[in-house]
């Protein structure tokens, strides 16, 4: 695969960033990814969601007034609420022309997950995106401060039920475990005491806040160190650890380049973020400009969204509504805002079951024939019920292709679309586009277009 293309998906979500990367280089690419703008502009959809601690607890004192019938309307509404931040998250990552900064805001969303299905705010949930997007390129340790004092991370983490003589060791646990440390590198001691830490902090109006009553002011023990502690303290204490560098950059390496990466690897660029206080942004410039240049193709699966936009970008579809897509990545065991589990998607072979790679060829056949309105029957599985399903409309695709003979166009496709290409895949395209192949020909693009499809449904084009 060209190296421009293969970074271009690895930094985005399609190929359509190659061209920049080749003219730029890949330094210069990332200064202008890291320079991109944050909107903290409120999307349309959310105007009537409640926003404040005051609306929200308004919204609790009706909800008991309203009917059965009116309850499910309103949790209709809300999940339709849900489906259209999806659908403005989606057309954000095809819009934006260095789009590292909502790759990063993906990645954290699956590093600090916190989901809609349990928070069940949907303007907390924005919140929390933003605070991701915010910091995408920023301090990791601020970040983490950030995180523990969100609505949405303490109501999914059930810290708004953690009090002095009632404690909740939810947050505290997967703060170590998960955001920072992982299994192995503290105790249950550290975890309940931490517990005790963050006893009292509750929602607020703009973040968390502790209240007096319920918090624990108690001395505790720490990682060794002995104090009354509170939230930052902790994590100031949690970063002096060790271990502190090496659990993000092993899932930084994996979310961009290997499913599995050495642990000499991560050590070296865990050792380099300790030593820039976990400064992201330098992190993410030295490990990109370093494995630019290494033979680090087919070292990962694609994700569903690394798929569906790759083919979305290549046929030029601009689509009308992005609902079915929101659908297909739910069913693709990718669902935005609502991960599984606090574990976050797994990744690796998980993106590519029988059942999921089957519905990839799907979607490939749907786009490549025009379409891109999908259901149940066309898709061999459940769609969300939340979903629209307007009657099949045929779209504009084009794909790009030079002209040129049939082993130059399918090398010129190769060359984009895949890591590498054996013998017998090459007497299969062949077979498609044929020796004697004219480019003039009135069925030239859609013979084209067929080798295209056929490309896309090969194993070797679910990595990069």
């Amino acid at each position: 695969m060209n190296p421009n293309s293969l970074w271009s998906l690895r930094l985005g979500f399609s190929n359509k960033q190659a061209a920049a990367i080749e003219k730029m280089g890949i330094s210069k690419f990332l200064d202008a990814s890291f320079k991109t703008n944050f909107d903290d502009s409120i999307p349309d959809f959310l105007k009537d969601s409640p926003k404040t601690l005051a609306d929200y607890r308004e919204l609790r004192k009706k909800a008991k007034e309203l009917t059965d019938d009116q309850k499910k309307e309103f949790q209709k509404q809300e999940a339709l609420t849900s489906l259209d931040m999806k659908a403005w998250w989606l057309e954000k990552m095809m819009q934006e022309n260095y789009p590292l900064q909502e790759k990063m805001t993906l990645f954290l969303h699956n590093h600090f997950v916190s989901t809609f299905q349990k928070v069940k705010v949907n303007y907390w949930i924005f919140e929390h995106n933003q605070l991701l997007r915010k910091h995408a390129f920023g301090n990791f340790k601020d970040l983490t401060k950030a995180i523990l004092k969100s609505n949405a991370m303490l109501r999914y983490l059930d810290n708004v039920d953690n009090r002095k003589g009632k404690i909740n060791e939810n947050l505290s646990r997967e703060l170590l475990e998960l955001f920072t440390l992982g299994i192995g590198n503290y105790t249950e001691e550290d975890i309940k005491n931490g517990a005790k830490a963050l006893a009292g902090l509750g929602v607020g109006e703009n973040g968390g806040v502790y209240r007096d009553k319920l918090a624990d002011d108690s001395e505790i023990i720490y990682f060794g160190k002995k104090g009354h502690f509170k939230s930052d303290d902790i994590v100031d204490i949690i970063f002096k650890q060790k271990n502190a560098p090496y659990f993000f950059t092993k899932k930084i390496l994996q979310w961009f380049i290997y499913d599995n990466p050495s642990e000499k690897l991560v050590t070296y660029y865990g050792d380099y973020f300790r030593k820039k206080d976990f400064e992201i942004k330098p992190l993410l410039e030295k490990i990109f400009t370093e494995e630019f240049d290494k033979k680090t193709a087919g070292s990962k699966i694609k994700n569903p969204l690394e798929y569906s936009l790759q083919l979305i970008s290549e046929l030029h579809i601009n689509p009308r509504n992005s609902r079915p897509m929101v659908a297909f990545l739910k069913n693709q065991g990718m669902d935005l805002f609502n991960q599984p589990n606090v574990k976050g998607w797994e990744g690796g072979k998980s993106w590519l079951t029988s059942q999921i790679y089957l519905q990839r060829n799907n979607l490939a056949d749907l786009y490549c024939s025009g379409r891109e309105n999908f259901n149940q029957k066309t898709m061999g599985t459940m769609m969300d019920e939340n979903v629209n399903r307007p009657a099949f409309r045929k779209t504009v695709i084009q794909l790009d292709w030079n002209k040129g003979t049939n082993k130059e166009i399918i090398s010129e496709l190769s060359s984009r679309l895949l890591f590498q290409i054996d013998s017998e895949s090459q007497k299969d395209f062949e077979n498609i586009l044929k020796y004697d192949f004219d480019t003039q020909a009135q069925n030239a693009n859609q013979a084209v277009l067929r080798l295209f499809n056929a490309m896309v449904k090969e194993p070797e084009f679910q990595l990069i």
